[in-house]
């Protein structure tokens, strides 16, 4: 009996995702009393040992560079065959586009009950009932898990980090895998230094910024707080911003510790990808706008006089001025 943990790689560097992953199915584990192990497919660039800092024992690599590309049908195979080789009974995802793709199939192949978007510990003091999101993000539901393996997927920024010491124990896995199905003929990589959907802090604005010749002070504020940038889907279908920044109900649904809204009046669709984020901030110079209900702090004022004033406030405050 053991947790698997599923851990995502991108141009063989582990993302943040995982690494909260990592400390869920640890503390999972302890909680159970048993030991939280990890899963890597492919080649990475990191030290996987470090891994054990955040509570990991034993990593199980397939070193297949075939695999640094998803191919989701090849991904679940090896995950379900490591989990039944180490006798794992529960499986921890990230929430992100890739454990979307793959943690459901692996409940398929191992008759597995899923919960998908965990925002919190399962409680097993009766069993094994896990909280997540319901109604884009507007309330909660308990959902009690009874196959005798369980599927978590956990919300990006919904556990934290927890790192402390210790050295995981490698080992290469040679699952049998099926032949590949999806081949990637070209990349196209978003530019940005930081990724949204991994931001703790994200700035976005939207019509109120009236074009894009104006979005230089939004990246400005971006700067200095070290944060992500995004928009609203009216302005990248107008081109002012790209698609890749889109955050709301068709586009990216995001969890920051800090949400910045700038000229975006807070339409349902615009609201149902950001209210999980834990803090959020509207400027608005209409008194009237439905942001300011799901605000937690609002600004009743001009974008191009606020946002600049806000900017250096924060650069005198961070000795950056």
């Amino acid at each position: 009996m053991s947790v698997l943990i599923y851990i995502d790689i991108a141009d063989g560097q582990i993302k943040k995702t995982s690494l909260e992953a990592a400390s869920y199915g640890a503390k999972l584990a302890a909680q159970m009393g048993t030991t939280a192990e990890a899963v890597v497919l492919g080649s990475v660039t990191e030290d996987l040992a470090s891994l054990g800092q955040y509570g990991i024992s034993k990593v199980h690599q397939v070193n297949d560079a075939a695999l640094n590309q998803l191919d989701a049908q090849v991904h679940a195979q090896a995950v379900a065959e490591i989990a039944g080789s180490t006798g794992a009974t529960v499986i921890v995802f990230s929430h992100n586009l890739n454990g979307k793709a793959i943690a459901p199939r692996v409940s398929a192949r191992l008759k597995a009950g899923l919960v998908a978007g965990a925002v919190a510990l399962p409680d097993t003091s009766n069993g094994f009932t896990v909280k997540k999101n319901v109604f884009s993000g507007k309330a909660f539901a308990n959902v009690s898990v009874n196959t005798p393996v369980k599927i978590i997927s956990l919300n990006p920024n919904a556990y934290p980090i927890a790192k402390g010491e210790g050295t995981a124990e490698v080992v290469q896995a040679t699952p049998a895998l099926p032949a590949a199905r999806v081949k990637v003929t070209s990349v196209s990589k978003a530019s940005g230094e930081i990724p949204l959907t991994e931001a703790e802090v994200v700035v976005s604005a939207g019509r109120g910024l009236k074009g894009p010749e104006n979005w230089g002070m939004v990246e400005d504020l971006a700067k200095a707080l070290h944060a992500a940038t995004a928009c609203s889907r009216p302005v990248a279908d107008a081109h002012w911003r790209p698609h890749h920044e889109h955050v709301g109900q068709t586009g990216f649904a995001i969890a920051p510790n800090l949400y910045i809204a700038i000229g975006i009046s807070g339409a349902i669709q615009h609201l149902a990808g950001v209210n999980r984020s834990k803090v959020i901030v509207v400027i608005n110079k209409d008194p009237e706008a439905p942001f300011f209900k799901a605000a937690d702090y609002g600004i009743v004022g001009d974008a191009f006089e606020v946002v600049p004033q806000l900017t250096a406030a924060i650069r005198k405050l961070k000795g950056t001025a």
